[in-house]
């Protein structure tokens, strides 16, 4: 099992910055990928960014490409969204999720969300 806390949001205006925090535990050592998931109100859930556990591969969806950067501190087992330049169209609750070695090619773990709310 492995479980994933999220935490750093709020309220900000447009312009401002966050950082995001998906902190894991338990068996991380089987950890494949971490991916930032956000889904706002009445739109569908929608991958962000994902970065490798080894923290070599990382990829951004493009309408985050340039303002947000994924990250992992490894002795921590926390991987970080930063996100600049944010706008109203960002608001959204963000979750983070783990592939593991168990389900390769699915997410089958997942955070509590965290709100992000950007004023304009």
């Amino acid at each position: 099992q492995v479980q994933l806390v999220e935490s750093g949001g709020g309220l900000v205006q447009a312009g401002g910055s966050l950082r995001l925090s998906c902190a894991a535990s338990g068996r991380t050592f089987s950890i494949g990928r971490i991916a930032w998931f956000r889904q706002a109100p009445g739109k569908e859930r929608e991958l962000v960014a994902r970065i490798t556990w080894s923290g070599r591969s990382t990829y951004y969806a493009e309408f985050v490409k340039g303002r947000f950067t994924i990250s992992r501190d490894n002795a921590k087992n926390t991987v970080y969204l930063q996100m600049n330049s944010l706008n109203p169209e960002d608001t959204a609750v963000y979750h983070c999720a783990a592939v593991t070695s168990a389900t390769p090619l699915r997410y089958d773990y997942w955070g509590q969300g965290t709100q992000v709310t950007v004023s304009s």
